[in-house]
């Protein structure tokens, strides 16, 4: 991969050296290291999204279960057989 050169003020810059020094990195490594960080954080938020946005479905839990009948959490129906213990 080439390299290239960006502009930045005097300030960033210094931030950014740094925060790199503090964590024994250059400031090229570091720059990578927080790029991919950045990109992992904005998937992990997309997929929480998504995430909320299914699940909140009517339903969508009792079509998991029975699409993936061996994948289902086995304290699940401990819990079930618990709460309907309560309930009598």
């Amino acid at each position: 991969m080439g390299d290239t050169t960006m502009k930045v003020d005097s300030e960033t810059r210094d931030r950014f050296a740094a925060l790199a020094a503090a964590r024994g990195q250059s400031v090229r490594a570091y720059l990578a290291e927080l790029a991919i960080e950045e990109e992992n954080q904005f998937k992990l938020r997309k997929a929480t999204q998504v995430f909320r946005e299914v699940t909140t479905k009517e339903g969508i839990a009792e079509a998991f279960d029975a699409a993936f009948p061996d994948d289902a959490p086995t304290t699940a129906p401990a819990r079930r057989r618990a709460a309907r213990g309560r309930a009598a």
